[in-house]
């Protein structure tokens, strides 16, 4: 064996193992990895396919774009591995073999294909052809069996994000989902509501850490957003807090703090740079204007208000300090719909959405109530 030989075995070695353990860290192991070969070249074609998304002008046609999008990188990803391993494999099958360079992959298309037609009749060569075998079934076998549990984690996400709608209209808006509560007297519900969104919160910062892609995977429904709902629910919980401290369940609280950890766990995987412990002096984006609206509407739907509007704001921006920032460049780099205190978006398209109230309709009254139907 020669020299180049030689260096054509150690080098195609290496390439097999760095991709099998790019491969293993991406689909087995249950944290964040740091971006390696493959998962490098899924981030360049998942930011390619954003700045195609970020020209579309109807945020309708946008959507459907970036739904599509995040599976075809991870198709992308699935054939960056077997093209890595089948370079590598060809490297060794040409140092260990007698044969040209360029038919080196095709034997080596051969063996991780198992298709078979190609392996030359040489003990090293052969054994090199059953192992490279064994790593396409390991590839094809694991990206199968990794579907099931990222579209599961999917599914769970997805369940409270959507019976949102019913709460608080979509997109949902944290005021909006209070009020509501109170206008049809089920505010008891809200303890339940913060509970399941507090595990909501743990499950999607250990699913959503481990599998980055769910991050990226858009909901069924177009004004839909995993982020945009969690932000209605911290505001609502922050609102409550703020406005009726005695009121509010202890649920509240423990559903905030869950929430701004879990953005920042998500946060640090998307390499979003926070303030670990900011100030509750600290100032917010959203303008006080639109906090003194929102106090007017849930004072109309019946919220008992311990606190006037100017009292409650500084609690309320202690609260919303912890994940206001974070939430705002998520929802940016999402392409989340344009939602009510959601933050500004780098390809706005149209103004922001509001939730709409649907008309109470009661016997006797079959066109309904329209006061107070629009969000704003």
């Amino acid at each position: 064996m020669t020299p180049l030989k030689v260096l054509a075995v150690v080098a195609g070695v290496v390439v097999v193992v760095g991709d099998v353990s790019d491969l293993m860290r991406s689909l087995i192991v249950p944290r964040p990895i740091r971006r390696r070969t493959v998962t490098a070249l899924a981030v360049v074609a998942r930011r390619g396919l954003q700045i195609v998304a970020g020209r579309i002008r109807s945020y309708e046609a946008r959507d459907r774009f970036l739904a599509s999008s995040e599976p075809l990188v991870m198709l992308c990803r699935l054939v960056a591995w077997l093209t890595v391993g089948l370079g590598g494999f060809a490297l060794v099958i040409w140092g260990v073999g007698r044969i040209p360079f360029g038919r080196a992959f095709v034997e080596s298309g051969s063996s991780l294909f198992t298709l078979g037609f190609a392996t030359e009749a040489r003990a090293a060569p052969e054994l090199v052809a059953f192992i490279e075998s064994a790593f396409g079934l390991l590839v094809i076998a694991l990206q199968i069996a990794y579907l099931p549990a990222l579209y599961e984690a999917f599914n769970r996400r997805e369940t409270l994000v959507t019976i949102l709608e019913s709460r608080a209209d979509t997109p949902p808006w944290g005021p909006e989902l209070l009020a509501r509560h109170y206008l049809v007297g089920i505010e008891g519900n809200l303890p339940s509501l913060y509970n399941e969104w507090e595990r909501w919160c743990a499950d999607v910062s250990e699913s959503h850490t481990a599998y980055p892609s769910l991050l990226h995977f858009r909901s069924p429904h177009p004004t839909n957003s995993w982020v945009v709902g969690l932000v209605a629910v911290l505001d609502s919980a922050a609102l409550y807090l703020s406005l009726c401290p005695r009121v509010a369940p202890a649920e509240a609280r423990l559903c905030i703090r869950m929430g701004f950890t879990c953005l920042r766990d998500i946060a640090m995987v998307m390499h979003i740079g926070f303030n670990p412990d900011p100030s509750p002096e600290d100032p917010i984006s959203l303008p006080f204007d639109e906090f003194a609206e929102a106090v007017r509407r849930l004072e109309r739907a019946g919220v008992p208000l311990e606190r006037s509007a100017e009292a409650a704001w500084p609690h309320f921006c202690g609260w919303r300090i912890n994940y206001e920032a974070i939430s705002y460049v998520i929802a940016d780099r999402l392409f989340a719909p344009p939602a009510l205190w959601t933050g500004p978006r780098r390809h706005a398209v149209g103004g922001t959405m509001s939730p709409v109230r649907p008309l109470d309709r009661k016997p006797g009254k079959p066109q309904g109530d329209v006061d107070e139907q629009t969000a704003r």
